[in-house]
């Protein structure tokens, strides 16, 4: 059964964008650019709304060292776009995306991986879909210009953490394991 991980950048306050700012907030690294490689040689299926396939076939299209990106399977959840897609090894889905990813985790050893897609994200967290939720937190609030918070709707869900590390003196990578729950923990459970 393949693992489902959701992939997220955001600001301190949870923001996944911010008006005005460039991309990784202006504060990317070597050190993060470096893991960003290493990660990418790992085989995956990378899922996706049409919003995000729009950006990012843009971004492989005029950016070079994304060859892992460009080579990777990915699928794109949409009923506005029209196949054949532009970006090679992409596969348009029209249905339900939570049937359409609980049928891809049942049939495959692949890794599933989202990439960006704020509402695919919490479809699948509250489908109880998702195996672990890897984000990585730049410094900065962008509490005027912050767009896109990253947990509006979410249900409620417990994370037990996997791996942390630091990128670049600033940067924090939090790996968990998420869990739902159906209401606020209690005192003394964890």
């Amino acid at each position: 059964m393949a693992e489902l991980m959701i992939d997220m950048i955001t600001s301190l306050d949870g923001y996944a964008a911010a008006e005005g700012w460039p991309g990784w907030w202006g504060l990317e690294g070597p050190e993060y650019f470096a893991w960003l490689e290493e990660d990418g040689k790992i085989e995956r299926t990378l899922l996706m709304g049409a919003t995000t396939y729009r950006l990012m076939y843009g971004f492989s299209a005029s950016t070079e060292g994304v060859d892992e990106l460009n080579a990777a399977s990915k699928v794109v959840f949409s009923s506005t776009l029209d196949e054949p897609l532009e970006w090679e090894n992409t596969t348009l889905v029209r249905g339900d995306a939570v049937e359409a990813v609980r049928a891809m985790k049942a049939e495959s050893d692949v890794r599933l991986s989202t990439l960006g897609s704020l509402s695919l994200c919490r479809s699948l967290l509250t489908a109880g879909l998702v195996d672990r939720y890897r984000v990585v937190v730049f410094p900065v609030v962008t509490g005027v210009t912050g767009r896109e918070h990253v947990y509006d709707g979410w249900p409620d869900v417990a994370l037990d953490l996997i791996e942390s590390r630091t990128f670049d003196g600033r940067s924090q990578l939090l790996d968990y394991r998420p869990r739902l729950l159906d209401g606020p923990l209690s005192s003394g459970s964890a």
